[in-house]
């Protein structure tokens, strides 16, 4: 039960007299009374509220909102032509999802379409991404939204739905045949436990659909009055769903299959094998004309060719797809047409040895050009596939992370194409491996010499353009030539552009094999339980089940211009995009045509070709410039954290990677993100060479992290070099805005740094080890669910964890084990506790968002197997780690990771006993979901008797700190935590929360920190001091981190505290918080001219990453507290969210917020502002105002509305409704514009520290910048001043009585009259505690609660 709070189960009768005078309320738009304080609640004053940018990535998603209109009512009588109407029910279905997936049309930043040889065909691919299922696990979900210019009473209930699924292309000029079709289902008849619309509908047809089909679905709805909207058509295709569904096989070159052959390569040499198998190879297939055809005589399972001459008719093709997948990386072509921007990471990382997944495309208009007609080209076609590395044969080196852990191949690919024929027969054609197709797989060594996600890629533009058409029917030869003998003088570019035989992928290491090998390594098994395995001469790893995309491709969501671009001298430009991404550059207009400098500046060139006199263009990658000469800082992007230090060599020798094994030439001692476009001089190019530069686009498979490229050497600059944002394609539905700059600034950064991280997993940093660490999910998880829609994203990284569980139950640190901190954690293969435990959190989080039971069902047997290893070995390790039954010897921080980069000490056994207990709490409640309920029971008692053991161990001191016994309530986490999970007992809630205020901030001795403090002016060293910055230390100044103006808490505590301050009635210091300024705030990030989260709260020049969004929690708080809505703690599916605004004590601090939570049922959106506010600033501290507050909730979805306490007796509230839905789609859309525009205009954070190289001092720059731009809230915006509104119901009694009130769907407005402003309270300083408070007997309403305060098992907010 939420601390401060009655019952929300039960109304009071003031509440049932409110939902009644609604009935009555709404009826009365007939008659057109509008009457209540028209003056006051329709003012036209100043736009001074919030904003939030639509997101540019929703609308590529075939089903948005963009692309809905009404269906007409004929739908009721059958109709499915899919036609559109102006008139239509008050609810649009909207965002259809497949298993959770979209089809995409065209990646939002997608580039130019590159320069196509004349040869290519002039069909397109139709979609950047098509989802695809397996006929047994096919799920639709749908969101809604309210018809603009609609009575809201007819949003209110849906009566039911209709789901068709037709084929997606017309049968024998018939139409489109329909697959299933769900009739009208009557929601009130539906057993769904009372809840209204199910969170998803199954695919009903008694016969499954047919493997290799390409269909769409759409959904009809029938609002209160029963009238039926209908969605846009959706697509989605059937691909193979088991082994024998596949009649391809794993293919590969066969001078790299040799290079894991003991017989003719040693298995030692793993560098010299890797750089064996580059350049990498390019894969093709001709597909004649004559293998698609098929005659009407033919049956399903003998299937008969078109015979040219033959009497026979030949059967029409409905569709064609192509079913692919390589490992590491790759990119399909038919024709000379690339079939997607994506490529980067594709398949997603997964462990391949476990599961590996395919992309299904629809090629049907290269083999139809008339999808209405259906008669097939009489032409062969031509499949063409490049190969990048991946995290499959990456280059062997290892640093911070160990990929070579992972399973390791030579570049693979499987792929087939299954045509569907207008009869429903179906013909396999191109499969590799095996077949009639396998004589016509070629491969040869191509244009790419290396790719790697660490170093970058190397292009060879020589190759590429005399291989120009290599994937079309002109360049296709059927001649080839016999493989190379591998011997040691063995060179492979002697391969490139000679076609030959693709071979199949073998090799001898089974799956338990590998899986013991790795468990052995891990101390996951014992030696005494190892089975013997005879010697293997073909060594690759084994690769795991093929299962379509679980989730959408990395693509291009942003394409971006850049800021500036300057002259470094020597030929070298740096190009500044304004913010940090990962990506690459694309070249719109080619790369300009190389010099040769004298010296070629640092880690830009390129030995063998100098050697060899080939031409190159390289491009360095990076997020800030090393203050010390204003090149890139590539030390802060090292791949893997190999590095020297940089030129000042502070965290490293210089040297250091002298002898790191299989270091790449040409990084200057720095593992650089880096790519090279070269033009050898053997090149039949080289006579043109500027033409082969100017046909140079982008690098495909890898990705940088940065916001600074620099390009070298050219004596112009490139024209048109755009960056392009990579990132997995999901949605980004959730938007935050306010008036304090600071505040929009750190969601800002945390925004940035969850989408550069967001590379097929969710990475702790996009550059030096781009891994999934459980610790960072379960902190920044609830800010990216806040943001992105993860639906598909986490389900995924959960069945990552689960392929990772070794058999003794234990989860490891990252989804893909990395030996990185098992150290950290209790042995036997587990990774350290906290970080472990992000499996059954990440489960229940996604439950709470996205209603999935199913999930909750395929996942439970794993969580309950980590619990069962906890309770067998936790104990006795945590004795192992020195951790004395009752604490009595423990100090804190043993061994542990704990919270993470925390300024202060970490209490380590706190967060490792803490998340044993959430474990528990996790198995007990998707128990009681999936109705299980002796796994409830034991899932409760494991979690009881933890949460007491810790609560014996943090009280029994007697001082009521929650702290350890030999505890100086100077760890972290502390307090908040307890609070937060409900691990203190109610009775304490309240004293323990009163002697937190009683901890204070430190100064700090960071040695960055030192050197800037000693490189001020007197001048500014006198600013910082009187601003409370610096403090006196002997005779010199040092810096401080804050406990009540700034951060000090780590990865969880963030968030404890927060939202423990905001939820108990002391939101205005977690706002202070979080707008600090000085170290360890965002502030004093911007002020270094961070776009992206940092690792840690202190500066770093050449160790902690600038990119990662574990300190990420904010996020979520600044949505669900500072503008106020959240998710409901015991909500499921996103059905009932909690709209709870709160505000600060002064208006200085804040004037309006407002915020959008995007869920899987639509849009919930909230905005408020102080109106009535003084001229006069100085009186912001004493003003009585008025707050408005809007919000909004989707048709299907339920609110809870819950008031913030009133600040003065004489507070009123009132509450009306819209009668008439208005237009949000224009109001965002005007909302939007105006944001871009105060954007460009740098409306936000305004100042940034710079170094001057020549006198070596630190000075302030007055520097305008788009970050933290505060902007207007569509639900305040001028377009919505003519909304119809009904009749003001009186809150006030309701307001006083702190109740929550259960609210319908609509769009609605609050007004508070007569709240007073106060002063914030001071406290003792910068570095100070709060007396106000911790010496006070009476902390406010909050604490006059009697609730025993305990966790509820259908809480999943609170579970930790």
């Amino acid at each position: 039960m939420a601390s401060g709070r009655r019952n929300r189960q039960s109304k009071s009768s003031s509440q049932s007299k409110l939902l009644q005078g609604f009935v009555g309320i709404i009826g009365l738009y007939v008659i057109g009374i509008f009457t209540w304080q028209n003056s006051q609640l329709n003012s036209d004053g100043m736009a001074t509220n919030i904003a939030s940018i639509i997101s540019t990535t929703k609308d590529a998603f075939i089903g948005s909102s963009s692309s809905i209109s009404g269906y007409s009512s004929s739908i009721e009588d059958g109709s499915v032509d899919g036609s559109s109407s102006d008139k239509g029910g008050a609810i649009i279905p909207i965002d259809l999802t497949v298993n959770f997936l979209q089809a995409i049309q065209r990646a939002p930043g997608a580039p130019p379409h590159p320069p196509s040889p004349p040869s290519s065909a002039k069909a397109r691919s139709p979609e950047d991404f098509l989802p695809v299922v397996v006929p047994s696990e096919i799920t639709f979900r749908w969101a809604h939204r309210t018809r603009g210019g609609s009575v809201v009473e007819h949003s209110r209930d849906i009566k039911s739905y209709r789901i068709i699924v037709r084929t997606s292309a017309t049968t024998n000029g018939k139409g489109k045949v329909i697959m299933w079709d769900s009739g009208k289902v009557n929601i009130s008849q539906q057993q769904n436990n009372n809840q209204g619309l199910p969170n998803s509908v199954n695919y009903g047809a008694k016969t499954p659909p047919q493997i290799g089909q390409i269909l769409e679905w759409n959904v009809q709805i029938w609002d209160a009055t029963n009238t039926a909207s209908s969605s846009s058509w959706s697509k989605f295709a059937v691909g193979p769903q088991n082994e024998q569904d596949w009649q391809g096989k794993w293919i590969v070159h066969p001078s790299d299959m040799d290079t894991f052959d003991t017989t003719k390569r040693n298995v030692r040499l793993q560098c010299e094998n890797w750089k064996l198998r580059r350049p990498l190879p390019l894969f093709r297939v001709v597909i004649p004309s004559r293998e698609v055809g098929m005659t009407a005589s033919s049956n399903g399972s003998n299937v008969g060719v078109a015979v040219e001459g033959s009497d026979d008719v030949v059967e029409q093709i409905q569709s064609a797809l192509l079913v692919i997948s390589g490992l590491g990386s790759f990119r399909a072509s038919i024709d000379g047409v690339p079939l997607s921007t994506s490529g980067p990471i594709d398949p997603p990382f997964t462990d391949y040895s476990k599961r590996v997944m395919y992309r299904g495309f629809d090629v049907t208009p290269f083999f139809v050009p008339d999808h209405d007609d259906g008669t097939m080209m009489t032409q062969n076609h031509v499949i063409g596939v490049t190969m990048g590395s991946g995290w499959w044969d990456h280059r062997p080196v290892s640093g911070m992370a160990k990929p070579n852990l992972l399973p390791r191949g030579p570049a693979t690919v499987i792929a087939q194409v299954i045509i569907t024929y207008a009869s429903g027969k179906t013909r396999v054609v191109g499969q590799t491996g095996g077949g009639e197709g396998m004589s016509q797989w070629q491969v040869s060594r191509g244009h790419i010499r290396e790719s790697d996600l660490f170093t970058g890629e190397m292009v060879d533009l020589g190759v590429l353009s005399d291989m120009e058409g290599w994937d079309t029917t002109t360049g296709w030869r059927s001649n080839i030539v016999t493989a190379t003998t591998m011997n040691d003088r063995f060179d492979p570019s002697r391969e490139i552009n000679k076609w030959m035989r693709a071979v199949a992928y073998r090799t001898e290491v089974t799956f338990d094999e590998r899986k013991q090998e790795i468990a052995l390594k891990a101390k996951a098994m014992e030696r005494s339980e190892m089975v013997a395995f005879p010697k293997r001469n073909h060594y690759a790893a084994p690769i795991g089940k093929l299962v379509p995309n679980e989730i959408p491709p990395v693509m291009p969501m942003e394409r971006i211009a850049p800021d500036e671009i300057h002259d470094l001298g020597n030929g070298r430009w740096l190009l500044d995009y304004g913010k940090a991404f990962s990506g690459m550059l694309h070249f719109d207009e080619g790369v300009p045509p190389p010099i040769v400098p004298k010296t070629y500046p640092r880690a830009h060139g390129f030995k063998m070709a100098s050697v060899k006199g080939d031409s190159f263009m390289t491009v360095i990658y990076g997020e800030s410039l090393e203050m010390t000469t204003g090149d890139i800082n590539r030390v802060l992007t090292a791949g893997l954290g190999l590095h020297d230090g940089g030129p000042r060599h502070m965290s490293e020798e210089e040297g250091a990677t002298r002898h790191s094994y299989c270091f790449p030439d040409d990084h200057d001692n720095i593992l650089s993100q880096r790519d090279v476009y070269v033009v050898s001089k053997s090149s039949s190019a080289v006579e043109n060479g500027a033409e082969a530069f100017a046909r140079a686009r982008q690098s495909h498979f890898t990705t940088h992290s940065f916001r600074f490229a620099e390009v070298c050497c050219s004596a112009e600059p490139p024209k048109n070099a755009h960056a392009l944002l990579y990132r997995t394609a999901v949605p980004q539905w959730g938007t935050f805005d306010s008036s304090n700059v600071l505040i929009n600034g750190g969601y800002e950064l945390v925004k940035n740094s969850l989408a550069s991280n967001m590379l097929s997993v969710q990475s702790d940093c996009p550059h030096r080890e781009k891994l999934p660490y459980g610790g960072d999910l379960i902190a920044n998880s609830p800010a990216a669910m806040h943001m992105f829609d993860m639906s598909a994203f986490y389900k995924k990284t959960v069945r990552d964890w689960m392929d990772a569980q070794w058999d003794n139950g234990a989860y490891t640190e990252t989804s893909v084990w990395q030996d990185l901190n098992d150290y950290a954690g209790i042995g036997r293969g587990a990774g350290e506790t906290v970080w472990a435990t992000a499996p059954p959190v990440l489960t229940v989080r996604h439950y709470q968002h996205y209603g999935d039971i199913e999930f909750l069902d395929d996942s439970l047997g794993s969580h309950v197997k980590w619990v069962d290893f906890l309770d067998q070995y936790f104990d006795a390790g945590m004795l192992i780690k020195e951790y004395d039954v009752e604490l009595d010897n423990y100090t804190g921080e043993k061994s542990g990771l704990g919270d993470w980069l925390a300024m202060r000490t970490r209490d380590t056994y706190l967060t490792h006993t803490a998340f044993y207990m959430a474990a528990g709490r996790c198995i007990a409640y998707i128990a009681r979901k999936v109705g299980k309920k002796d796994v409830e029971e034991k899932g409760m008692a494991v979690a009881k008797k933890i949460q007491e053991r810790i609560a014996h161990l943090y009280l029994k001191n007697g001082e009521d700190t929650f702290d350890f016994p030999r505890g100086d309530a100077s760890h972290t986490p502390g307090p908040e935590m307890s609070i937060f999970s409900r691990i203190v007992p109610g009775e304490k809630r309240c004293v323990v929360l009163k002697n937190w205020f009683s901890r204070s901030g430190e100064k700090w001795p960071g040695d960055e920190e030192k050197r800037f403090v000693n490189a001020l002016t007197k001048q500014d060293v006198d600013f910082l001091a009187k601003n409370g910055e610096l403090t006196k230390r002997g005779r010199g100044w040092m810096m401080g981190w804050s406990q009540w103006q700034g951060f000090n808490e780590g990865i969880f505590a963030i968030r404890y505290a927060l939202k423990t301050l905001s939820d108990n009635g002391f939101h205005h210091i977690a706002l202070r918080k979080a707008s600090g300024t000085g170290m360890a705030t965002v502030e004093y990030m911007m002020r270094h001219n961070a776009t992206t989260l940092w690792e840690s709260w202190w500066r770093s020049e050449d160790l902690y990453s600038r990119n990662h969004p574990m300190l990420g929690a904010m996020a979520e708080w600044m949505s669900s507290s500072v503008a106020g809505v959240s998710h409901d703690a015991t909500t499921t599916g996103a059905r009932r969210m909690l709209f709870w605004p709160r505000f600060p004590k002064s208006a200085t601090t804040l004037q309006y917020a407002s915020a959008t939570q995007g869920t899987v049922r639509g849009d919930y959106s909230i905005a408020w502002k102080f109106e009535d506010l003084p001229e006069d600033k100085t009186q912001y501290n004493s003003a009585t105002v008025r707050v408005r507050i809007r919000f909004v909730i989707p048709p299907g979805g339920e609110g809870i509305l819950r008031l913030p306490i009133a600040t003065s007796s004489n507070t009123t509230a009132a509450l009306r409704q819209a009668i008439v839905f208005p237009d949000m789609v224009k109001a965002k859309s005007s909302t939007s514009r105006e944001c871009i525009r105060r954007r460009k205009a740098r409306l936000g954070f305004s100042y940034n520290w710079e170094y001057d190289r020549v006198s070596e001092l630190w000075y302030k720059h007055e520097n305008g910048k788009a970050i933290g731009t505060p902007c207007q809230s569509y639900l305040f915006h001028s377009t919505l001043k003519d909304t119809k509104w009904s009749d003001a119901i009186d809150m006030t009694l309701t307001f006083a009585e702190r109740s929550d009130t259960p609210i319908a769907p609509g769009l609605y407005e609050v007004l508070l009259t007569d709240w007073s402003l106060e002063k914030e309270v001071e406290g003792t300083g910068r570095l100070g505690n709060l007396p106000e408070y911790y010496k006070s007997d009476d902390l406010g309403p909050y604490c006059k609660d009697s609730s025993t305060f305990e966790w509820d098992i259908d809480d999943g907010t609170h579970i930790i």
